[in-house]
């Protein structure tokens, strides 16, 4: 089918961790409310407002005692990770009832492609007020949806005009891009952060519509004037999306095969002094990359160790890898690589993050046997592991080391990317 004639839209959920709360809270309807850190601290930040709150001027990523500042009858909520993947389970099987090619792109924003649903629920804009409707009456969450014949076409019809719309809902094609999309500024355009809207301006590209007028061979030139030879990759996907030019399909369940498993922390360093502090938490990474790479089934044999260190004054880090004899998912291989590499490059000074990575990733189903080691022993003891932290939680198993001081995995076990559960 011709790219032209697909129907795709992008829903995204407004206010999603503030408006699941608000359907979990009747007694706050009427309240302005965040979604932040503990309400007894005030140093953490927003991670989701009402509109409510945002009309005092509230915003996502605002530090916690601003915003109380601003608004200073602000409900602030602590966040429930567990709660608000849930929710987003239950509104992708909404769209499900559509379609079945639904494409996650984050827990509020998913990509449709309701091209073969039409003949089965009426107009494009018939089956966003449906899907609307019925997302609002399964979850309390209100959805803005965009329309276009491109993902990319859909993304920023969401982001740009459907936001605004009352009834949230816009369709941007090749028919109206020229005269909605094109005059907006380039910041406004996909991907066009601060640092690239710098490098757009001073090469006199102003407009979204400045930059889909130009010939791709004159705006490849500026870029490799502005930005080096290395650029014209990054040229043509710029000018592909000023165009709305994105011929990639909208793929059911869209996750892949990964490339590699990582795990990683930013620490205080003020509590990352010594080995002593540090070797804790080195463990307890290998362990999360270990039992995320049996999970998915891979073994791998490239180990890398990243961290950053300060002495009060001047920052610095290294990131260095090794590969082992053979590809494993056992802690112990995979520590033994990783605390030989940190003792090798490691400054002497404080942590201010650290990470572990496992690549070079394989099927784990079959693996050669040791002459020195009991492989399957180990492998049925690792297995043994990953069922009772399945079936009983993370902290139902934890190494000695994590009841240390430095140590995080016990609090951890309670918080879903670092927000309580």
């Amino acid at each position: 089918m011709p790219v032209k004639d697909r129907v795709i839209m992008l829903a995204d959920c407004q206010s999603f961790y503030a408006s699941v709360e608000k359907a979990s809270h009747p007694e706050h309807a009427n309240k302005p409310i965040v979604v932040g850190a503990d309400p007894s601290r005030k140093s953490g930040i927003v991670l989701a407002a009402c509109p409510l709150a945002k009309s005092y001027g509230v915003s996502t990523a605002m530090r916690l005692g601003e915003a109380l500042g601003k608004c200073p009858q602000l409900v602030v909520i602590r966040p429930r990770m567990q709660t608000y993947i849930n929710v987003s389970l239950l509104i992708t099987e909404i769209y499900k009832s559509f379609t079945p090619l639904v494409e996650p792109f984050s827990i509020d924003e998913q990509f449709l492609d309701v091209t073969g649903s039409v003949s089965l629920y009426g107009p494009p804009i018939d089956i966003a007020n449906q899907m609307q409707n019925k997302v609002l009456l399964s979850t309390g969450v209100w959805t803005r949806i965009g329309c276009g014949p491109t993902k990319i076409l859909a993304k920023t019809a969401t982001d740009n005009f459907a936001k605004k719309q009352p009834d949230g809902i816009f369709t941007l094609d090749y028919e109206n891009m020229e005269s909605e999309l094109w005059p907006l500024p380039i910041s406004s355009m996909f991907m066009v952060a601060s640092r690239m809207t710098v490098h757009f301006v001073r090469m006199g590209i102003n407009t979204i519509g400045d930059l889909a007028r130009m010939e791709l061979h004159d705006f490849k030139r500026r870029m490799q004037q502005r930005m080096g030879k290395q650029s014209d990759i990054k040229a043509i996907y710029y000018w592909q999306t000023a165009r709305g030019i994105d011929p990639s399909p909208v793929v059911a369940g869209a996750f892949g095969k990964p490339k590699s498993v990582t795990r990683g922390r930013a620490l205080p360093w003020v509590l990352y002094q010594t080995l002593e502090d540090i070797e804790p938490l080195l463990l307890e990474l290998v362990i999360e990359v270990c039992r995320t790479s049996r999970y998915h089934k891979y073994k791998g044999r490239k180990v890398t160790v990243s961290a950053g260190t300060t002495n009060g004054v001047k920052s610095s880090g290294f990131s260095r890898q090794t590969t082992l004899d053979s590809s494993t998912c056992l802690e112990h291989h995979i520590l033994a690589a990783a605390h030989k590499l940190f003792m090798s490059h490691w400054d002497g000074n404080p942590l201010t993050h650290l990470a572990v990575d496992l690549s070079q990733l394989t099927d784990n189903s079959v693996y050669q046997l040791d002459l020195f080691e009991d492989l399957p022993r180990q492998h049925a003891l690792a297995a043994t592991k990953d069922r009772i932290k399945d079936r009983f939680g993370e902290a139902a198993i934890l190494s000695a080391a994590s009841l240390l001081k430095s140590g995080q995995a016990r609090e951890r076990a309670q918080k879903i990317g670092g927000h309580y559960k």
